[in-house]
């Protein structure tokens, strides 16, 4: 299996500081495009929050050599395809176009990270601010179970964390973003040295780093990242938050702060959450689902940050089901593991099905290259495949026990999700 995962590839980091990754597949005559900045909302202060999922918008809008919303246009009329995303830790934007198109890619990443406040006017910002405020509205505020994340995290992490507000931003920050705040923000954190690319696919690598010189290597090096401060705080005691919403199921949230990732915890963890609620057998979805039928669904995850991590098990009430039944329960089956740990059969088949999911990650180019970039962000090797594996593969099967112990003994946050009508129910 290492021969498997042990990618091949080029690093290079130009004279403004920007890395680049290229790595060759000729199967497709296609090619893959990911550009990682390494700045997300965790790089926000608490009263100016949602610029980086702002600038995932305004990325599109146009720089000083490509109009308005072209980008999109160019790249779909070349026969391939697009988009971005905001994370706490980083803001990505990636394209899959046709082996002849790359130089077309390149041209308009690069001209959006050295060009784009030559274009950036009031006008745009107050257009994409509206489009923000509805998506919040869409997604969020008049989504069921909408805002339940923000309602976690705000109360797991203190203000001044940087995972307390959620990646889109509070609506009363996002009503008063100015430009020269969001020109700032840009000019601080989208410069080359704030940046990894990947390039993938149908390519020759001494031609394609001529390319990537050309269109991004006059781009000027941007000052010093500013440092996030991460506040040394821990939940004194359980937070339960009743939040009522336009639902008719009512859902459970428990959350416990546990670590970052890429340790050998969080490979434990995530093997925790295959073993509860990982297949029709794992131990949350046969008792509460199956067996005992008080949940309509069940799932579990670990979710892990460059900063800190969550582990998170969420169940929805069947009819007539009371939250703090399914809380019991859901306790009961924890408290198994962390008495009685889990037997080799459930260690065995989480710990294959880690490694298949490593496998199948490698047959799509696109999530193979984000990957690669993914690894050379947080890692400082693209090549990390074997590392990542290598987690898992050392874990013990008293591993799982051990982490649960350490973690979900902890105090944590219990959100209740409940129906407006019911405002009595818990």
């Amino acid at each position: 299996m290492n021969d498997i995962l042990d990618i091949k590839y080029e690093k290079h980091t130009l004279k403004n500081g920007l890395e680049v990754v290229l790595y060759q597949d000729k199967s497709l005559p296609i090619v893959s495009v990911n550009l990682w900045y390494k700045v997300g909302s965790a790089n926000e202060t608490n009263g100016k929050t949602g610029f980086a999922h702002l600038f995932e918008h305004m990325m599109f809008q146009g720089s000083e050599n490509v109009p308005k919303e072209k980008h999109f246009k160019f790249i779909e009329e070349a026969g391939g395809n697009l988009n971005g995303s905001t994370s706490f830790d980083r803001t990505n934007y990636f394209e899959t176009v046709p082996t002849n198109s790359l130089e077309l890619a390149l041209w308009l990443e690069s001209d959006r990270m050295g060009f784009l406040l030559e274009a950036l006017t009031q006008e745009k910002l107050d257009n994409q601010k509206d489009v923000v405020m509805n998506e919040r509205r869409q997604r969020y505020d008049n989504q069921p179970y909408g805002l339940s994340w923000e309602i976690i995290f705000s109360n797991l992490f203190p203000k001044n964390h940087p995972y307390h507000w959620p990646t889109i931003g509070w609506m009363k920050d996002i009503e008063k973003f100015e430009l020269n705040d969001v020109r700032n923000f840009f000019k601080t954190y989208y410069s080359p040295n704030n940046a990894s690319l990947v390039i993938g696919g149908d390519i020759e690598y001494d031609s394609v780093l001529e390319l990537v010189k050309k269109y991004f290597e006059e781009i000027p090096k941007g000052e010093t990242i500013p440092e996030i401060v991460i506040p040394k705080t821990q939940l004194s005691e359980n937070k339960k938050i009743i939040h009522e919403d336009s639902i008719q199921l009512s859902k459970i949230y428990l959350t416990w702060e546990t670590t970052e990732l890429y340790t050998d915890d969080d490979a434990s963890l995530d093997v925790l959450s295959d073993v509860l609620t990982g297949s029709k057998n794992g131990r949350l979805f046969k008792s509460l689902v199956f067996e005992k039928q008080i949940a309509q669904d069940v799932s579990s995850f670990q979710y892990s940050a460059n900063l800190t991590g969550m582990f998170i098990v969420v169940a929805t009430a069947k009819p007539g089901v009371s939250l703090d039944e399914l809380k019991n329960e859901i306790q009961t089956e924890l408290n198994e593991v962390m008495t009685n740990g889990i037997s080799e059969k459930e260690f065995n088949r989480s710990i294959n099905t880690v490694k298949s999911s490593f496998i199948y990650s490698l047959q799509n180019l696109n999530s193979l290259v984000n990957q690669i970039n993914n690894y050379n962000t947080n890692l400082g090797e693209p090549n990390s495949f074997v590392y990542d594996l290598g987690r898992f593969k050392k874990l013990k099967q008293s591993s799982i026990k051990d982490v649960a112990n350490k973690y979900l003994k902890n105090n944590y946050v219990e959100l209740h999700i409940v129906p407006k009508e019911n405002k009595d129910e818990d």
